[in-house]
């Protein structure tokens, strides 16, 4: 089977989406973005991006998918409805466009996993073999997506799956990192934190996660046909590792922190579909989730990691933060 280097990313002007373009464009491969006004797109972009072909489509259309697609050798899917918002009518349909495009053209596809999957009686170790009992829609729909994917797989599909732990970075878009601990373009006064200490919690550094798919694809003849990893990423163990790099960050140790106010979310989620979403997620600060990286580790040699501090202050510095 003839191996190239083009790829196909769907959700590039998004947070994970765009940093696995730039990752992929570093390790020398050819890139199609697809996006609803490309000219908007490409210059929002900027140098990050040059070099990516854009062109103009919807990811809920199945003609524009698959024409995009055409002589790709990988789709990356990293396309996700705004905020919490319309899961229920977008995301299956989505990733069957991906599938169906696949299918025609032999190409791979890539998702970046979440830990939406997992519910409140998750073990504290996650392998990748490890039962995933959603506790919400959202997590159903991730998993249902994940099997569709498996299914694709059966019938001579392949597909990459990287899971990763709440993203943050300088381009990170909606994460809690930047909505919840912190308040962009203003002075740290004090910093709210959803979980509680002495729970563990597991971070990813964007350019990190984008770097791990990256080398993992370099390594397309050695991958499964349905190949998983974990990536641990940062994994603050206490509740205590992000808050204190975020002080130490703005050279205030003295910084306080605050408990995020969740029964005001349950009542706010009452009339907002983005804040219901959010609390129902609540049981993931509650109990320790650490991804097992092992088998990643076992296949690179190692996992790409940026220093906690220099990650921390790149992204305080994008959020206009100090």
């Amino acid at each position: 089977m003839k191996q190239g280097k083009t790829a196909l990313v769907l959700g590039a002007t998004g947070g994970i989406g765009g940093e696995t373009a730039a990752a992929l464009l570093r390790h020398g491969w050819k890139l199609v973005a697809m996006a609803r006004d490309p000219e908007r797109a490409a210059a929002a972009s900027g140098e990050r991006l040059r070099g990516v072909a854009w062109t103009q489509g919807d990811a809920m259309v199945a003609a524009d998918v698959l024409r995009a697609a055409h002589g790709v050798d990988v789709i990356v899917h990293a396309v996700n409805p705004p905020a919490y918002r319309g899961w229920g009518e977008l995301v299956l349909p989505m990733i069957d466009n991906t599938i169906a495009a696949a299918e025609a053209t032999g190409a791979r596809i890539v998702l970046p996993g979440t830990v939406y999957n997992y519910g409140a009686d998750v073990p504290a170790d996650v392998a990748e073999d490890a039962p995933q009992h959603p506790a919400t829609e959202k997590g159903r729909l991730r998993v249902e997506l994940e099997q569709r994917l498996a299914r694709a797989v059966d019938r001579g599909g392949r597909v990459l799956i990287v899971r990763f732990g709440d993203f943050f970075g300088p381009h990170a878009g909606n994460n809690w990192f930047s909505q919840g601990l912190v308040t962009p373009g203003r002075r740290l006064a004090s910093i709210t934190y959803p979980g509680r200490r002495g729970v563990g919690h597991s971070w990813i550094y964007l350019p990190d996660a984008a770097e791990t798919i990256a080398r993992l694809l370099d390594q397309e003849n050695d991958l499964e046909r349905f190949a998983r990893f974990h990536a641990e990423g940062v994994w603050d163990a206490d509740g205590t590792v992000m808050v204190d790099a975020i002080a130490r960050a703005v050279g205030r140790l003295e910084t306080r922190m605050k408990p995020l106010p969740w029964p005001l979310f349950a009542v706010l989620g009452l009339f907002n579909e983005t804040l219901r979403g959010l609390y129902g997620m609540r049981h993931l600060w509650r109990v320790p989730l650490r991804l097992d990286n092992r088998k990643l580790v076992a296949f690179l040699g190692e996992e790409p990691r940026t220093p906690l501090r220099v990650a921390v202050a790149d992204t305080l510095r994008a959020l206009k933060i100090d």
